[in-house]
């Protein structure tokens, strides 16, 4: 009796009957609710309503006794279909108690209380909005419950709070958010199909912008994309579509700036899907909001680079991340040369809670570099609403990238080709900026030169070449230099010099007088230096890629730059096997090439003082391999001197590597680049030296093709006698130009010998340690 009288104004009856196993006995207890409830409706009762609502939460609804918990949600139900309109007074005491039913262990009580909580929101309608999030936070965990009638009953409720929210304009989004980001990275399909369809439903109602909170939940999407669900996904790809469409309609409302580390990170997704709607985001917000994506270029990189070297399984991801590639190329301006990286840009403050959804375990993907996440340390939030405020480059991350994926070997040659483009053309656009890095950078870029792709090595070639003649290199004097890294001043290489054509003193006579370098900077001469140490430490690259190189620089620098600096180069190199061997590959180049037409021209007729010191400069490095340095004399029309030179060859250990390159140089005289000599072989009284030395070589060769060869040429010549003319007293063009040339011939003949005589000494110690070695091995 106490009970009864406790739980009054109820009916004893009443509450025998809201407690009783049957449904209908409870249905007949609710009924009695309901009426009482209206009568104090009627008399404006407020006490006796928070009363009667008290007693059925606490006494019944959260009850310990199961068939009492059911008794006190159908009268909560009943309570708020007498109250009507008037429910939304008491909406908190209606609500919390079912809501507590919700995680009832008795499958059969959570969907009564989903039953009841229907009938409570139908009647309140708008009323309910100010208590959306705990409705939503329940409806998400009965969206993911195993039995299939209270998963229905959830259904139903979620269809009318979802019309209710459509219909309504007073939702509150900005309270909404933090619960929406905080349950889309649930990993149960159910509450993330529930998640999405509730995000679509959001997107569609007009007075609601989800697309200011984008920046919130992007994250959770594009893991909402990789679900196992084809239809979760397809339902995530349809939102994630909308908000783009939005997006372009709408750009300068968009937060760019606080999305682009999202998708740089789910740019590098092992998901397909996930990777190739992250990369047509990211192709959009390029294009879209231009140089405030700048920022982030290290990370968009560190994303699109390897893409671009994806097979065709992966086709689609790999041509939006070339279009992604080519459009943040096109954002770097000469202006980024001139902004002072001291001077950061106006930034936002970046949100925690987006990083704190950025730095889930799910972000992550397996096997990223150290540099997949660069971009997270720069600011999440640029101004993108006003193109004049000042956006800087970082330039040291985005070097910093591209030197990393081209240090990799496991990276594909179309990212290789694409890094080597990114750095030609920052050195295009940003030279000033770009030449604080060219210390860096060089070792790599000389390595590349061993690439097995010829296409790498071209843009490599194209890049050192840039490098190598841009007036910035000269703008800081000295710069990079002193490090002594890659150039070591010794008795094998020259002084850098702190400008172009300011050569060590010890250069060669004349070389100040090659031409006014003012397209050559430091790094010109320091690339020399190095591309011959490369050539030295590498001999299967000089032999297989050399010519290429060497034909390929002369194209993009001044071929007569290039010989008269790698001849005062191996003028002192230590090495004097190499020394010979290079001479023979710079000497082949220049006599066959086609990209040296005009400097064998030039050294031909030589006219001017430039070309009569780039001679003596060649001659004196040509001097470590005496066959080329005939072939030089030749090309020349150095005739007599050639002769000179032939009569020392019987003082010289004649081999039979000796032997071939003089049987070579037979065949060069037959090639269309000694059509003048062969010429001149007619004027038999005017060129006795040529003759001479021809009948030199062949005195040289042993009986061999070669010499079947020259000696039917040689037979070939006319009797002078017949060739006189009545024209005697012209005198000869060949004596005119060597009257003219100034050419200390007698000083180069003995320079000739002592570099011959070096060669003997080196090939001596050579067999001596050969020698020595054999008898170690017989003891």
């Amino acid at each position: 009796m106490n009970a009864e009288r406790d739980l009054a104004p109820l009916a004893p009856g009443v509450v025998r009957a809201l407690t009783d196993k049957l449904y209908e006995k409870r249905k007949v207890a609710a009924l009695e609710i309901e009426k009482l409830v209206r009568e104090f409706v009627a008399q404006n009762n407020t006490s006796q309503i928070k009363h009667v609502i008290q007693i059925l939460s606490q006494e019944f609804a959260l009850s310990q006794h199961p068939h009492s918990r059911k008794g006190g949600l159908i009268g909560l139900a009943a309570c708020s279909i007498a109250l009507g309109k008037d429910s939304g007074l008491y909406l908190k005491e209606l609500i919390e108690p079912v809501l507590t039913c919700f995680n009832d262990a008795d499958s059969r009580l959570r969907y009564y209380a989903c039953e009841a909580l229907y009938n409570i929101v139908k009647v309140a309608r708008g009323s309910v909005l100010p208590h959306f999030n705990v409705l939503f936070d329940g409806l998400s965990k009965l969206a993911a419950d195993p039995d299939p009638n209270v998963k229905s009953g959830s259904e139903l409720l979620d269809r009318l709070l979802k019309d209710i929210v459509t219909e309504s304009n007073q939702f509150d989004l900005v309270g909404f958010i933090p619960l929406l980001r905080e349950r889309i990275y649930s990993n149960n399909q159910y509450a993330r199909q529930f998640i999405i369809s509730w995000i679509l439903v959001l997107e569609s109602v007009p007075d609601i912008n989800l697309l200011d909170y984008l920046p919130e939940i992007l994250d959770g999407l594009f893991q909402i994309l990789g679900d196992n669900s084809k239809e979760i996904r397809k339902m995530c790809e349809v939102a994630l579509g909308e908000f783009l469409k939005e997006i372009k309609k709408n750009p300068s409302s968009v937060k760019f700036a606080e999305m682009a580390n999202i998708l740089v990170i789910h740019c590098q997704a092992a998901d397909d899907l996930i990777q190739l709607t992250a990369m047509c985001w990211m192709r959009e917000f390029i294009q879209l909001a231009g140089r405030v994506m700048l920022p982030y270029s290290s990370g968009i990189l560190t994303a699109v680079l390897p893409c671009l070297s994806y097979d065709d399984r992966k086709k689609n991801i790999k041509e939006v991340a070339n279009v992604c590639n080519q459009s943040l190329m096109k954002l770097v301006i000469p202006e980024d040369d001139e902004m002072d990286e001291a001077k950061p840009s106006m930034t936002l403050p970046a949100e925690p809670t987006s990083e704190e959804s950025l730095s889930k375990p799910e972000t992550a993907t397996s096997g990223e570099s150290p540099l997949d996440v660069i971009a997270l340390n720069q600011p999440l939030s640029f101004p993108y609403s006003c193109e004049r405020i000042q956006v800087t480059l970082n330039l040291d991350g985005i070097v910093q990238v591209l030197d990393y994926h081209l240090s990799d070997t496991s990276i594909g040659m179309m990212t290789r080709i694409a890094v080597l483009k990114w750095l030609y053309h920052l050195y295009i656009k940003t030279p000033r900026k770009m030449f604080r890095h060219t210390d860096s950078l060089f070792p790599i870029l000389l390595r590349t030169l061993s690439d097995e792709s010829d296409e790498v090595i071209l843009k490599d070639l194209e890049l050192l070449a840039e490098i190598a003649s841009s007036p910035a290199g000269q703008t800081e004097e000295g710069h990079g230099l002193s490090d002594g890294s890659d150039v070591r001043p010794g008795p094998v290489e020259l002084h850098v010099p702190a400008r172009a054509g300011q050569l060590s003193s010890s250069s060669t006579k004349g070389l100040e007088c090659s031409p006014s370098t003012p397209t050559m900077n430091s790094y010109f001469y320091k690339f020399m230096i190095n591309l011959l140490k490369r050539f030295s430490s590498e001999r299967k690259l000089l032999e297989t890629r050399g010519a290429f190189i060497i034909r390929q620089l002369c194209l993009l620098l001044n071929a007569e730059n290039i010989f008269h600096s790698m001849a005062d180069i191996l003028l002192r190199e230590e090495d004097l096997k190499f020394a010979s061997t290079m001479v023979h590959t710079l000497n082949t180049i220049l006599l066959t090439s086609s990209e040296l037409f005009q400097l064998r021209n030039q050294l031909k007729d030589l006219k001017t003082p430039e070309s009569r010191n780039l001679f003596c400069c060649l001659y004196r490095s040509w001097c470590h391999n005496p066959v080329t340095t005939v072939s030089l004399c030749f090309l020349t029309q150095n005739y007599k001197h050639a002769y000179d030179l032939i009569q020392k060859f019987g003082d010289l250990e004649v081999t039979v590597d000796f032997l071939t390159e003089v049987d070579k140089l037979v065949q060069l005289i037959e090639c269309p680049i000694f059509t003048y000599l062969r010429l001149q072989l007619l004027d038999v009284k005017n060129n006795p030296y040529l003759i001479k030395a021809l009948y030199g070589l062949l005195m040289l060769l042993p009986q061999s093709s070669a010499f079947q060869l020259l000696s039917h040429r040689l037979q070939c010549v006319p009797n002078p006698e017949l060739m006189q003319t009545t024209d005697n007293t012209k005198p000869s063009t060949s004596f005119k130009r060597t009257a003219a040339s100034n050419i200390d011939y007698t000083e180069l003949l003995q320079h000739f010998e002592k570099v011959q005589n070096k060669h003997l000494e080196a090939r001596h110690q050579r067999a001596g340690r050969a020698e020595q070695l054999d008898r170690r091995v017989v003891l």
